[in-house]
């Protein structure tokens, strides 16, 4: 019988989203596929060091720990597949149980995101994060950097903004045609009508599904949005609509995300605005931009 992926939160990942590949991928970037391919084999059993999206993927997989499996990660990405052997030597080194991929030789590798029914894609490309949120896979493009414990080791702590992220951009289009007085007054006369869905909403809903479980390490999930009253209600009321709950809510009226969030200390945050990505990169949080929406649409 075939292995299953249905049951399961899929993460897809790219190896420079989940390892610090920064200095091999600028040998790609200045010398070549073929110098590129060196660098890696010459260090095939030097353990890659951990990436921006390490600690996340760690705890994640931690849900598999006792009798069930739910996690399931699997590394997407444009490395050949003789680079890719270092990939999975890495994830072996650092005890991470990653045995999935595909590995594309320079091409984009979001067309294998369905067949492996990913949940979540994580990448340094931008071009694969904006073709996955195009084919409706939650998807963010992440920036490079040093891999970061934020503490909590038995809990997993991840933050959503709202508009464009966990909810679609309509209000967020009113709020750029009418400002802010024509959008607090939209959202009052609209309260009762549930928000749709945006991209990262089927994500939050895996998540409360498995903190519903017994599972062996806990979930913790933030909203974090700049919507304040009498935006507010409408936010709350669509949650309660779709059956699914954030533990925390943060309504911050145009205050600086970054220090907010450093304090909810999450392992993963994403938003839609590269402002608030660079506010919580600035606070040492780890965050992915969500390149949906109408403040994308030009970038």
């Amino acid at each position: 019988m075939a292995y299953s992926l249905d049951d399961k939160l899929v993460v897809a990942i790219s190896s420079r989203a989940l390892f610090g590949f920064e200095d091999a991928h600028q040998i790609f970037a200045g010398q070549g596929e073929d110098a590129y391919r060196d660098y890696q084999l010459e260090r095939l059993d030097e353990p890659a060091a951990p990436g921006v999206a390490f600690p996340l993927v760690k705890k994640l997989l931690r849900l598999n720990e006792g009798e069930q499996s739910r996690v399931e990660v699997v590394v997407l990405s444009r490395n050949d597949p003789v680079s890719g052997l270092r990939v999975f030597k890495s994830a072996e080194a650092h005890g991470l149980a990653i045995s999935r991929g595909a590995f594309t030789q320079g091409e984009s590798p979001w067309p294998y995101l369905k067949p492996f029914r990913a949940g979540l894609f994580l990448s340094a490309e931008a071009t694969d994060v904006r073709q996955a949120l195009a084919n409706g896979v939650p998807a963010a493009s992440i920036f490079e950097g040093t891999s970061r414990d934020g503490g909590n080791p038995d809990e997993i702590r991840i933050a959503f903004d709202g508009d464009a992220v966990l909810f679609g951009d309509s209000a967020e289009r009113v709020f750029q045609e009418t400002g802010l007085a024509g959008f607090h007054e939209h959202e009052k006369e609209h309260r009762k009508e549930p928000l749709e869905p945006g991209p990262f909403a089927p994500f939050l809903a895996a998540l409360h599904s498995m903190q519903r479980g017994d599972v062996p390490i806990r979930i913790r999930t933030a909203l974090v949005t700049a919507r304040n009253a009498p935006a507010h209600d409408r936010a709350i009321r669509t949650l309660m609509n779709w059956n699914v709950r954030v533990d925390e809510a943060f309504f911050l009226g145009g205050v600086e995300k970054g220090e907010m969030l450093s304090a909810f200390n999450p392992d993963f945050f994403f938003d839609d605005q590269e402002a608030h990505i660079e506010s919580a990169l600035k606070n040492d949080v780890a965050a992915g931009h969500v390149m949906h929406g109408v403040r994308n649409e030009d970038s």
